[in-house]
């Protein structure tokens, strides 16, 4: 005797699923896919090399480190979310997913969405301090209050993702199955449900502008509090300095800003007729950051460069000659 157990979705039941429909206009989406199979290595590489790198030493032991090892996690949970499950989908035609699967990879996918840029802000808040109050960044910004921070994030965003993934959760699908995407995001998703989707619509609209802009302006005017600061300090060479501590975190802010703003006119201008080329931009625009932000941070920040290079690299010891 068989035993079934089927959830029930509005008048549908769960065990049917979706299917991730995407590419089949792009005569090259292998090579597509090959590309991001190489952005998630180096994404995995470089940000593993970042992690250990903080570990082993020390000296790396300050609230600016656990600010950047946030970063590091969140850039590899988030392509890590989106890429591997894309080769069994559109190499090997395996294009089913289960309800649970499809709202779990939601919630996850938008989540460390959200914590790209509200991490960026945490770099922010750094530089605010450290600049803005150096000789009392130690007593203001000690470890366990930027840990205390890190963690009220993750609750926040946790609490802002929750509720539209359960609300599309429990709408009824009973028309099509066929999700126009390469993963289950929040919007193909919901707009399939055969109910009236106007507050899924309004509320993905208000999510998405708090958790973009919402960092973008506390880091702006961050940034505009620590220019007037630092354009006080009296030589060109205390000048210098401060800025060049803010120099690695705004390229990546800006490497991350700048291909969503991209994103954003081609698809409101209809630059892009083909729907499957838009999706593959997309793709790219959001698995690219987490690539390149520890390579960034790396190279520009010397004291990091210099361990990274000697956790790489172990320098040689010379023989002992008797």
């Amino acid at each position: 005797m068989n035993l079934t157990l089927s959830i029930s979705s509005g008048n549908d039941s769960f065990d049917r699923g979706f299917y991730l429909i995407a590419f089949n206009t792009l005569g090259n989406k292998n090579y597509l896919i090959l590309v991001l199979g190489l952005i998630y290595l180096i994404t995995l590489l470089c940000n593993l090399t970042l992690l250990v790198t903080f570990m082993m030493n020390s000296s790396l032991h300050n609230p600016k480190s656990l600010a950047v090892c946030n970063l590091a996690i969140v850039d590899i949970s988030i392509n890590s979310v989106i890429i591997p499950q894309m080769v069994p989908v559109f190499v090997f035609d395996l294009n089913h997913i289960s309800f649970g699967t499809c709202f779990s990879q939601m919630f996850f996918m938008h989540f460390f969405g959200d914590m790209e840029s509200f991490s960026l802000a945490l770099l922010a808040y750094d530089r605010l301090v450290a600049i803005c109050f150096p000789l009392r960044y130690p007593v203001i910004n000690t470890n366990l209050r930027m840990g205390v921070i890190i963690a009220a994030v993750w609750l926040l965003v946790f609490l802002i993702e929750i509720f539209p993934v359960t609300l599309a959760s429990f709408l009824p699908y009973c028309n099509s199955r066929v999700v126009k995407s390469c993963c289950c995001e929040h919007g193909p998703v919901y707009v399939l449900a055969c109910a009236d989707t106007s507050y899924n619509k309004r509320l993905a609209t208000v999510k998405s502008l708090v958790v973009l802009f919402g960092p973008l302006a506390f880091i702006m005017c961050s940034y505009t509090v620590v220019m007037i600061a630092v354009l006080r300090l009296a030589t060109p060479a205390q000048r210098w300095k401060a800025f060049h501590t803010c120099l690695t975190h705004l390229l990546l802010v800006l490497v991350y800003y700048l291909p969503v703003a991209l994103a954003y006119i081609l698809g409101n201008l209809r630059l892009i007729q083909s729907g499957d080329m838009f999706t593959a931009i997309m793709t790219v625009t959001v698995t690219l950051p987490p690539m390149l932000n520890p390579i960034i941070y790396s190279l520009k920040t010397e004291e990091l460069r210099d361990k990274v290079f000697k956790f790489l690299i172990p320098p040689k010891v010379a023989p002992h000659k008797q």
